[in-house]
């Protein structure tokens, strides 16, 4: 308790300017690697999944507190009460930023799951994984803290603020989710334009095109097909691609197709290299992959999102339909992004050249 306590309040103090890796070290630091073992040695030996269920049905009971109060004295209880209320506050305050954080990621998670058929949920697998509404459950899980935790505890002994203890979603998951959009807009363009500059301005020409022009649909349709295509392609070549597919995934179904009497690369292959990284898939047993949802469904959205593009590139009427269809598939791509840029960068093995080359 005391290793975890240290690191929320480490980690939720306002006033040290510093990023949060180097308050985490700070923090291990002053840690003996003895205690670490004994902590991870004993849970992983005594807490087991029903023992911790009835070590907490022990210390909520009425006997049991009834007994410590007993042992310890009245005085020494109302302190020990005290301690475990203001570390449960440092705890709780640590939890609710991290839920918080999250959201950017739910609402681009959401955006992204939107533009899936149910066949294609299907062919991802494990569809229960899909069903939730990320959203929604963050809202819950932050309303819950909210109302149940911290009105009970010394949250005036922590560093929370007034917007850290104010109420998230008074007008609803959808008003929420609207303004963490926009957060996703600017994600998904910042790890876009570390990753390669010059295709931030396709994404701006698409904004612009359907802003400004009569042709816009159409014009926003190609900037956005030529972005996904070079995005996947300059950081992964199709010859590179298929040394991934045969070293991760070589019994996998439509990643391979022959062209021009060579054997080449599906869009589907290259947006999966794309979102690991160029970094191995986990074997669930020796010699044989599975994908994980979440890089599947990324993968997935993205070529999804290419074929939509490319019906509405010849499609473009003009009409408010097309525009809708564009700015879902738009926010779509942006949210996919932001995912696939974030965990390719977490699966890339050590040597893998994630960084694109600029244009």
């Amino acid at each position: 308790m005391d290793i975890i306590v240290s690191i929320c309040k480490s980690l939720t103090d306002s006033t040290d300017p510093r990023p949060w890796q180097e308050k985490l070290e700070d923090c291990f630091a002053s840690f003996d690697v003895e205690v670490f073992e004994e902590f991870f040695r004993t849970f992983s030996e005594e807490f087991k999944e029903e023992e911790v269920k009835n070590w907490i049905d022990r210390l909520s009971s009425e006997n049991y507190k009834s007994f410590v109060e007993r042992l310890l004295g009245a005085a020494r209880y109302r302190q020990l009460i005290d301690a475990v209320k203001e570390d449960g506050a440092v705890v709780t305050l640590a939890i609710r930023r991290g839920v918080r954080a999250l959201m950017p990621f739910a609402v681009a998670w959401g955006d992204a799951l939107s533009l899936m058929s149910k066949e294609q949920m299907k062919v991802a697998k494990r569809t229960d994984a899909l069903a939730f509404n990320a959203v929604q459950l963050i809202v819950s899980l932050d309303d819950f803290l909210g109302e149940k935790l911290l009105p009970e505890l010394p949250m005036e002994g922590t560093a929370a603020t007034s917007s850290d203890l104010a109420a998230w979603a008074p007008d609803g998951p959808e008003a929420l989710a609207a303004q963490f959009r926009t957060l996703v807009t600017e994600a998904s363009t910042r790890r876009l334009e570390r990753a390669n500059s010059p295709l931030v301005r396709k994404i701006r020409g698409a904004r612009d095109a359907l802003t400004y022009s009569a042709d816009g649909v159409s014009q926003a349709a190609n900037s956005l097909i030529e972005l996904l295509d070079r995005v996947m392609r300059e950081a992964f070549p199709p010859a590179e691609v298929l040394r991934w597919v045969d070293g991760n995934l070589p019994e996998e179904e439509g990643l391979t197709y022959i062209k021009d009497g060579q054997r080449a690369p599906t869009k589907r292959a290259e947006a999966l290299c794309f979102v690991y990284g160029g970094g191995s898939v986990m074997p669930v047993e020796p010699n044989q992959y599975e994908l994980s949802v979440f890089h599947d469904v990324v993968a997935l959205v993205l070529v999804s999102a290419r074929t939509k593009l490319q019906k509405l590139k010849h499609a473009d009427s003009g009409t408010p339909e097309e525009r809708e269809q564009l700015i879902a598939v738009l926010a779509a791509i942006e949210g996919a992004l932001m995912l696939g840029l974030t965990i390719g960068g977490l699966s890339a093995d050590p040597q893998s050249p994630y960084e694109l080359p600029a244009a």
